[in-house]
């Protein structure tokens, strides 16, 4: 102990004489506030600078026990810790020196940069001897000071009771109210020294307040960085490099033409405009292969999103023993030990003023995430470089979508504007508005309704065919081949983007398991564990994983809730089932003729309403339910965990968007029954009929609603509203929770930091959310947009607004996401798929059964006498005796003047006069009948184009397909020549010739990246020379009577290792794996 103390006093006076000059240097005043606030520092040491002499070294170290040597309580392992004091005037005074100072993204070293943040809730009480004024900020390096895990306990054993009384006056107890906290304290000290062993080096603030909020910080070392890269096989920039192809001819003269139009659309990002046309190759990284690579700087070769992705990666790798468990931070977050770990932003997202360079952040702030820039492109690459390869493929993935809704928008606005031209010189139309056709219709209801004219149903008719003309045939099979072009198209971008990002080949990592999954798993190891103390045969083995039997409960549970949501959704189907019944009802009895004409149009949209507000209240439900039940299968990986996550929470909402859809477009009018006959539900309630016109009309009435209702409502005043109101609902806890201002003295009342002001942020939860609202809209788009033209129109301007809003809320208002790489979008794109061919389906129903397109085709091809479309009308509408009637159901009181014999319904049933009276007639059978073949005919069809678009558009685009070659064939060069350089020199270290002169020559002039390799001590056992630095001799032992060794290149790794344990190379000792 005497000597660590001496150790100490002379380390402590070094630093003096090094701090005093720094502040020399900077103030030439004695007068200067820096210069007084060192002195007052110094002299609170015990250090007396007017003699140059440690007053009392002894006294001082009982004083600060943190510059000691404690044992660590969770082991032998010695935690590394250095204490920095902070002078406040001191700091006020960097503040001007230094920009950065409030919003600090580096140690306080403002070396080391701060990859990662842990974040966890602490509460401690201050002893009544103790003061919380001083401010102490705890740097834990590996290797810098050796101090315990431990805070500050009990003063170490001096010399005098002076110094003890000092000492005494600034203990704080740290014992926590809660043993449970106390746990966690450990807990945490077990991992933050796993992680100090890992390489990681660490700084975090005193616990300075009562209670509050700590921040951890972490920083990854080049060596740690370097051997996480390799285990990772992260792809980096090689020095070779070569130029893009570019086009010549009139090909060339094309694309020339058309950069130039587009670049006013171009995001000023500097990326773009740099290495254009030049590609550095990618290889996997390796620490023997270092002098390969394009490292122009160790602090800026991993950029800050593969940084915070190795930190990240260490830190769900690290066991901590004290939770039984096998992983690290995940599993602690799960317990409560840490309530956050992120990483941090690149400094704040606002512009910077003119002429000052702008941080990755504030460029997408600007370029990406203004509503100001909706006409730009998206900097995918900038957001891959700041996001991660996950992130970036769902906003590419975005904008192709984006923009390939826009031919799409352009062929639906065509058709619609087609319907508008010709509703005036269509027949049926014609004929339905036409009074002197005076077609009596049977009543709405029983008893209350009178019979009513045809006439009044005009505006429905014609509002029918602006959706259901002979062009929606036409746009349904655009859009099936759309679909297919989309799902080709998006296969060829990805794999450019696989290119670009240097994702080809990307091998699947190894996922740890998930908190839940080890919890079950420790329980039944445990519930096995005892059976087998019971029995007293521990040689049985026990089971390393859950079987079916474990997962059969969550199984049942799943799916008896799933058949119970889809009761849910029905319900509520048949509840507005029942509103539309009853208003229609109330409505036939009024008086007034406009209400009754508009009967159908005004229940529609009041019952679509309704759906929608159900729809919005059921999503949320159906959300948190998914999250349960995959929760009970209990799935090992997060990857597991996410798919089965999207499948239920996908197949809920599907059902919940779409069922009221689905029963307007082939369930409504086909069992309500006929005049006389009726269905009757409750025996009370009949069921709804179409209008004359047909359902089409209240299907897109239907889907247009719940389309733009639940894009404007959910997608984006959710979106905007909710995260605002959690935000302020957290600022206000925490302004609740915070303690007095007394309190509150510390280092962080200076200014937020960084980490505080990612804190604040709203937690990243993942992509399901962003996928799923675009899944549901592209249902809307392909499903059933034969019925809803404009569908794509307005999915395109929701879009446009949803890109910037959703870059907006990842730059700016939630926390940053780790970079997490992905070669595609995963099970997305199967979804879009299988959606793709059922939108094939479902619009040849639409066109055939919901449609009046069948039988108007053939009214005119085989029952017009004409052959024109005049009489259609009446031909739709049979028969009925109004002497059929069931008691009770004919009209209580009529308006008409003269007296009604006979109604008309709309139906292909024989007359009443017939021997087959209001049976269906032959018209109907040969109706379904071509119902039923256009619908093969028309899948078939569009199957069969779909299959010819995706074999003329290839899955890789030709000049990607050539770069990959020429890449292959340029690596395996570089490499054949480093090989043989290799062998050169080892050739020449094993030769026989006693000169040293041309084994040093050929080592500085071949290779000059192995230096080291001739000092190496390995190679002396094995008779190869050795240089001696400094000199130029050479030093050779050879051995007799063996044979000669096999040349083996030296790894870069064996020379990092000897050059680390150097005296030279302090730092390098602190960071050496």
């Amino acid at each position: 102990m005497a000597e660590d103390i001496s150790t100490s006093c002379a380390e402590t006076w070094n630093g003096v004489t090094e701090r005093i000059a720094t502040a020399m240097s900077e103030s030439s005043s004695i007068h200067s506030d820096r210069f007084y606030s060192l002195a007052k520092e110094f002299s609170e040491m015990g250090l007396d600078l007017a003699h140059r002499r440690l007053e009392d070294p002894t006294c001082y170290l009982e004083q600060h026990p943190e510059m000691s040597v404690m044992e660590q309580s969770a082991g032998d392992r010695k935690l590394p810790m250095a204490n920095n004091f902070i002078d406040p005037d001191r700091e006020r005074d960097q503040e001007h020196d230094r920009d950065r100072e409030a919003k600090r993204l580096y140690f306080a070293d403002d070396k080391r940069k701060v990859d990662f943040v842990l974040v966890y809730n602490y509460r401690r009480r201050a002893s009544s001897r103790g003061s919380l004024g001083q401010h102490r900020l705890s740097i834990i390096s590996n290797g810098s000071f050796p101090v315990g895990a431990k805070d500050v306990e009990e003063g170490g054993g001096g010399e005098g009771a002076g110094g003890k009384a000092d000492c005494e006056e600034a203990i704080v107890d740290v014992d926590p109210d809660d043993p449970a906290e106390g746990e966690k304290r450990m807990v945490r000290e077990e991992f933050e020294a796993n992680l100090v062993e890992a390489g990681l080096e660490i700084e975090r603030d005193k616990e300075h307040k009562l209670h509050g909020h700590a921040f951890v910080r972490l920083h990854a070392p080049w060596a740690v960085l370097t051997r996480e890269a390799e285990f990772l096989k992260i792809k980096m920039p090689t020095k070779k490099s070569y130029d893009l192809k570019e086009e010549k001819g009139f090909a060339g003269t094309l694309s020339a033409v058309w950069r130039k139009m587009n670049q006013p659309f171009q995001p000023n990002v500097p990326h773009l405009q740099d290495q254009s046309r030049t590609k550095f190759l990618s290889h996997c990284f390796s620490r023997e292969k270092m002098h390969l690579y394009n490292i122009k700087s160790k602090d800026t070769f991993f950029d800050n999103a593969t940084r915070s992705r190795i930190v990240h990666e260490i830190l769900r790798r690290t066991a901590c023993t004290r939770t039984s468990q096998s992983m690290g931070i995940t599993t602690l977050i799960a317990k409560g030990v840490y309530e956050a770990a992120f990483p941090l932003h690149d400094g704040d997202c606002k512009g910077s003023a003119k002429g000052e360079e702008r941080n990755d952040r504030q460029i997408l702030h600007d370029e990406w995430a203004r509503y100001g820039a909706f006409y730009k492109y998206q900097p995918v690459d900038y957001i891959r470089k700041y996001f991660g390869e996950k992130i970036g493929l769902y906003f590419a993935w975005l904008g192709v979508y984006t923009q390939l809704l826009i031919p799409a928008s352009i062929v639906g606005i065509t058709v619609f504007f087609y319907g508008c031209a010709t509703v005036d010189t269509n027949v049926p139309s014609m004929e339905m508005c036409d009074n002197r056709q005076n077609f009596t219709m049977c009543p709405l209801c029983d008893g209350a309704c009178d019979y009513w004219h045809l006439s009044t149903a005009c505006g429905t008719a014609r509002a029918s065919y602006l959706f259901d003309n002979p062009a929606t045939v036409f746009f349904s099979i655009f859009m099936s081949l759309w679909v297919v072009t989309f799902l080709e198209q998006w296969k060829r971008r990805q794999i450019s983007l696989n290119h670009c990002w240097d994702l080809t080949g990307m091998e699947e990592e190894e996922e740890h398991p998930r908190p839940k999954y080890e919890t079950i798993l420790l329980q039944k190891r445990q519930r096995q564990r005892k059976k087998k103390m019971k029995k007293k045969n521990k040689n049985e083995p026990g089971d390393e994983k859950l079987t079916w039997k474990d997962r059969f409960p969550g199984y049942f549970i799943n799916i008896s809730s799933i058949l119970l949501m889809f009761g849910v959704t029905f319900s509520a189907v048949f509840g507005v089932i029942i509103y539309r019944i009853t208003v229609s009802a109330l409505m036939a009895m009024s008086p007034d003729p406009g209400t009754k004409s508009n009967v159908r149009v005004t229940v529609t949209a009041t019952a679509v309403m309704i759906n929608l507000v159900v729809i919005l209240i059921l999503d949320e439900i159906y959300g948190a339910v998914a999250v349960w039940l995959t929760e009970l299968e209990i799935p090992k990986t997060e990857t597991n965990f996410e798919e089965r996550l999207i499948l239920k929470a996908f197949l809920l909402k599907f059902m919940n968007a779409y069922a009221p859809i689905f029963y307007v477009a082939f369930f409504k009018g086909r069992f309500a029954g006929r005049p006389g006959d009726y269905v009757y539900v409750f025996n009370d309630y009949r069921m709804e009929e179409c209008a004359p016109g047909g359902c089409l009309i209240e299907l897109c009435i239907q889907l247009s609603i719940i389309m733009l209702g639940k894009q404007l409502i959910q997608n984006n005043i959710f979106e905007i509203g909710i995260p605002k109101l959690k935000k302020l609902y957290r600022t206000l806890r925490d302004k609740d929770r915070a303690p007095d201002a007394s309190e509150n003295e510390g280092p962080q009342s200076k200014g937020p930091q960084q980490w505080n002001l990612d804190y604040d942020l709203e937690p990243f939860e993942g992509l399901t959310p962003e996928y799923m609202e675009m899944i549901i809209q592209f249902g809307f788009v392909s499903l059933f947009v034969a019925s809803f033209p404009l569908a794509p129109l307005f999915a395109l301007l929701n879009n446009v607004i949803e890109i910037r809003l959703d870059a907006k809320k990842f730059v700016a208002e939630l926390r940053r996401p780790v970079a997490v790489r992905a070669k595609d979008i995963g099970i997305w794109f199967n979804i879009l798929s299988g959606m793709g061919k059922f939108s094939v389906i479902i619009n040849a129903f639409v066109i055939s059964f919901t449609s009046d397109f069948i039988p108007r085709l053939m009214y005119q091809y085989t029952y017009s006498d004409t052959g024109t479309m005049h009489g259609f009308i009446d031909h739709t509408l049979s028969y009925f005796n109004v002497s059929n009637f069931r008691p009770g159901s004919s009209p209580d009181s009529t308006q008409n003047d003269r007296e009604i014999t006979v109604c008309r319904y709309k139906d292909y049933r024989e007359p009443p006069w017939s021997t087959d009276a209001y049976q269906f007639s032959k018209q109907y059978w040969s109706i379904l009948a071509a119902r039923l073949a256009f619908v093969i005919l028309f899948q078939n069809l569009v199957m069969f184009l779909g299959l010819l678009v995706a074999w003329v558009i290839p899955d890789v685009p030709k000049d990607i397909s050539e770069q990959l070659k020429k890449e292959k064939t340029l690596l395996v060069d570089v490499f054949m020549r480093e090989e043989k350089e290799k062998l050169q020199l080892i050739q020449s270290l094993f030769s026989m010739d006693p000169s040293g002169q041309a084994h040093a020559h050929m080592a500085k002039t071949q290779l000059p990246h192995l230096p080291a390799a001739l000092q190496h001590p390995s190679l002396a056992g094995l008779g190869v020379p050795s240089l001696a630095a400094g000199t130029g001799t050479t030093t050779t032992t050879t051995t007799t009577a063996l044979p000669m060794p096999r040349g083996r290149a030296a790894s870069f790794s064996q020379f990092t290792r000897q050059a680390s344990t150097s005296p030279q190379n302090e730092a390098a000792k602190h960071t050496a794996v």
